[in-house]
């Protein structure tokens, strides 16, 4: 039988609980998961691709059918030459769904044979963005409790006064 692949697409920069949340439970779900780092050339990333390859690697170090890559260009044709399934993605709110049905809507009439899995993120981690983890560490906020260990001691450096 052939396996069922996902892949989880984002820019991580960085990745937080959040993430891990979606990521944990897909791969409970898929037998395989893709953690697609999407290289978006009109972001100015806080870590580079190679920096946010070794965070999440070490974030899901413990979730033996996950891997991690690098995405250029459209997530389907990406997907599609991963021989995927799926495209996975958290929703927060209903902001998260609108921008991500049309997303889905176009991915789906460039590449029908894809289906898109929506996951609602734990309510614990429904506010949680790379954004406001960024924007607090900054300011030498506590986010223990928002992103892996690794991912602390990584902002913590960046931000080093």
């Amino acid at each position: 039988m052939e396996k069922k692949l996902a892949i989880c697409p984002g820019s991580f920069d960085p990745i937080t609980n959040g993430h891990l949340d979606i990521i944990r439970r897909g791969a409970t779900i898929f037998d395989d998961v893709i953690v697609a780092i999407a290289n978006n050339t009109a972001k100015a990333p806080l870590f580079s691709v190679e920096e946010r390859i070794y965070l999440i690697e070490e974030a899901t170090k413990d979730i033996p059918n996950v891997t991690v890559d690098v995405s250029e260009g459209l997530l389907v044709d990406y997907a599609s030459q991963q021989n995927a399934h799926a495209i996975l993605r958290g929703l927060r709110a209903v902001s998260d769904f609108e921008y991500e049905m049309q997303i889905t809507s176009m991915n789906k009439k460039l590449e029908p044979h894809i289906e898109t899995f929506f996951m609602m993120t734990n309510n614990q981690y429904s506010f949680l963005s790379s954004s406001i983890v960024k924007e607090v560490a900054q300011y030498d906020g506590n986010i223990a409790s928002l992103v892996p260990k690794v991912v602390e001691e990584a902002l913590l450096e960046k931000f080093k006064k």
